[in-house]
């Protein structure tokens, strides 16, 4: 056996490991629902009842009604909560099983069509070579590293002082019924903020939306989401029909795109526009820029006028220093992209096959990819 064939082998096995997975997790998903939905109707019921209880009411009715929906609406938070991760991680298992398959097919292609006799000869050497194994796991190591920080300083934060508010609220529940509404409404508060934040971070690791409907959907959200957080409008446009574009492209198109916005945003640009043109080739164009700082105009003599020696000489100087001014003003309104950032985006765009040019001083930001003739449009491919 070849190694390619082994290679292959290996894959669509790992291919079928992963999708029994995502199996294992849609039936993970499906009780989830089923137990969010019953906690919600049994806090609303809860809630409703606690509502509408009269002045005759007993109090230990009244507390046990309280604590009952404290406690449902941290359960049901939970649930919502545990319901996103799986459903994005089943989306993202399904989306790099069928990669994977993809892979272990092009090998099989490959080798069915035969390799030259040197590469061949080195593929019988056996490994990934040992610099180039480093490099992807301290890369693997990195990205756990910031997952899990993210994890920690986020969700998981906002998920303890959750649970500090309802103990609280359970406390307080049997002394002031009165203070523990209020309490409680600040945890309700609390669960919805931490879900957005929860959204948005599962956003930032893998969007969803990007598997399931495409390019276009994904970077409108990213331009509205982190324009609305920096207070800036961000102008966005999409001409042309959308299309389905490789897996690896519409990621790498999305990452290099969401980096340079969210740097040009932290810039503070006046004005700020994304645009996307559908054709034979995808261009995405992202610019920013400032408005030049006025500079007052000056008076000169015409040019040809005759002066004295000394009045010409000052004109001229005033003039230079006008021109300087202007000149300066041009040049600080021009918002540029970091030098190691322009660096690190355009060979990221190189590895996936995109082209990029950065432009206007750093101030523009353009891909262009070639569309494969065939492809699905965003509106009519099935979602993965």
């Amino acid at each position: 056996m070849t190694v390619a064939t082994a290679l292959a082998d290996q894959l669509s096995a790992e291919a079928a490991e992963l999708e029994r997975e995502a199996k294992e997790i849609d039936l993970l998903v499906t009780q989830a629902r089923s137990e969010a939905a019953r906690h919600e109707s049994r806090r609303a019921a809860a809630a409703d009842k606690l509502a509408k209880l009269g002045d005759g009411s007993s109090v230990k009715e009244a507390v046990d009604l309280a604590n009952q929906v404290a406690i449902l609406t941290r359960r049901s938070a939970l649930m919502d909560g545990q319901l996103e991760i799986l459903e994005g991680k089943r989306k993202s298992i399904v989306r790099l099983q069928e990669s994977m398959q993809a892979s272990a097919n092009r090998v099989r292609d490959l080798n069915a069509e035969g390799v030259p006799a040197g590469a061949a000869a080195d593929a019988e050497e056996g490994v990934i070579p040992q610099a180039v194994s480093r490099l992807v796991l301290t890369a693997q190591e990195d990205l756990r590293r910031e997952i899990a920080r993210a994890m920690h300083d986020g969700p998981a934060q906002s998920l303890t002082n959750i649970v500090l508010q309802a103990e609280i609220v359970e406390r307080l529940v049997l002394r002031d019924p009165t203070q523990a509404a209020g309490e409680l409404r600040q945890l309700v508060e609390m669960v919805q903020q931490t879900l957005e934040a929860t959204k948005s971070f599962i956003f930032d690791v893998r969007p969803m939306v990007l598997d399931d409907l495409g390019l276009v959907p994904t970077l409108r959200r990213s331009a509205r989401d982190r324009g609305r957080r920096a207070g800036a409008a961000v102008s966005f446009e999409s001409v042309g029909v959308d299309r389905r574009l490789p897996v690896e492209v519409e990621s790498g198109i999305f990452r290099i795109v969401d980096e340079a916005l969210a740097s040009y945003l932290a810039a503070r640009p006046d004005t700020i526009s994304l645009a996307i043109d559908w054709g034979e080739a995808l261009v995405v164009t992202l610019k920013a820029s400032r408005t030049p700082k006025e500079v007052r105009d000056m008076d000169f003599a015409e040019d040809g006028e005759v002066m004295p020696p000394a009045l010409a000489a000052m004109v001229a100087e005033r003039r230079a220093k006008h021109e300087q001014a202007v000149a300066a003003a041009r040049k600080a309104a021009v918002i540029r992209l970091p030098t190691s950032l322009q660096r690190d985006l355009t060979h990221r765009a190189q590895t996936i096959g995109l082209g990029a040019e950065i432009l206007d001083d750093g101030g523009c930001l353009r891909l262009t990819v070639v569309v494969p003739r065939g492809a699905p449009d965003a509106d009519t491919a099935a979602p993965s």
